[in-house]
Parts: structure tokens; C-alpha cells; sequence
């Protein structure tokens, strides 16, 4: 009898890890959807100008008759609060983790391989950084910078 209630509750266990599981690769789905959806923005008018080949970088629009800032039909999308990631993606690593920058072995106790990427600080001499590694993919870890 014992038996058949703890593989139950096994199972419910593993039926809500799953669907927890589900729920955030669903979600991950989504904002990379709105990442790849966000139009490239580009300053005004930069197709018309060969000095502004190499400088693509966004410029806002300032000018009384500017067409890009009045938002008219044919001309590129201004930058606005709409196009924002959803704060519960916002930076986050591609893999749907959080990203922390670590510079010894120690702080790898305080976090969860499940919810944080690693990134080894530029700093970190070989010795330490192949330290850092191990200590790393034996706890389970994703390296971002390896």
C-alpha cells in the first residue's frame, strides 16, 4: 500500500516538474519571438547617404518636417517603449538562464545550475579559470565562456 502511494506522489512530482518545465520553454519561445519580430533600427535616412554606410548605429529623428519622427507611412520604425522586452526576459542568456559573472570557485555554492549560466571573468588567470571549470561541470554548470 505504501508502496503504491509513493510512486503516485513520484509521479505527481514528476507530472508538475514537467509542466513547470513546459511552461518556461513556452515562455523562453515567446521572447525570442519578440527578439527576432524587433525591427533593426537604423538612423534616418541612412540608405540615401554613403557617409552613413559604416555608422548604422541609431540616431533619433529630430527635425520639424522629419518624416521618420512624424511616423509616416514608408519610413522606419522609431524606437518607442512598445518594442521593450517583457522585463521577465530581460537579461537573460539565449538559454532562457540567468547570467553571472564569476571570478573564484566559492561563489558557485550560492547558485543553481538550473536557473544561472556561468561566465568566467576576464580577469582569471589559466590556472584559476581551469579551477573554476572543474568545479563548475561537476556541479552541473553551463559555461558560457569556456
Amino acid at each position: 500500500m505504501s508502496a503504491e502511494t509513493s510512486l503516485k506522489d513520484i509521479l505527481d512530482k514528476r507530472k508538475n516538474i514537467l509542466k513547470q518545465l513546459r511552461a518556461r520553454r513556452k515562455s523562453i519561445k515567446k521572447a525570442v519571438s519578440i527578439r527576432v519580430d524587433r525591427p533593426k533600427f537604423l538612423r534616418n535616412i541612412w540608405w540615401k547617404f554613403k557617409k552613413f554606410e559604416n555608422n548604422l548605429k541609431w540616431r533619433k529623428p529630430r527635425g520639424k518636417d522629419n518624416p521618420m519622427r512624424l511616423s509616416l507611412k514608408g519610413y522606419p520604425p522609431v524606437v518607442k517603449s512598445g518594442y521593450g522586452t517583457p522585463l521577465s526576459f530581460r537579461y537573460l542568456h539565449p538559454s532562457g538562464l540567468e547570467p553571472v559573472v564569476i571570478s573564484n570557485s566559492k561563489v558557485l555554492l550560492n547558485l543553481d545550475p538550473k536557473k544561472h549560466i556561468v561566465y568566467i571573468a576576464s580577469s582569471v588567470s589559466l590556472k584559476k579559470r581551469l579551477e573554476i571549470i572543474s568545479v563548475a561541470k561537476s556541479r552541473g554548470f553551463k559555461i558560457a565562456n569556456a
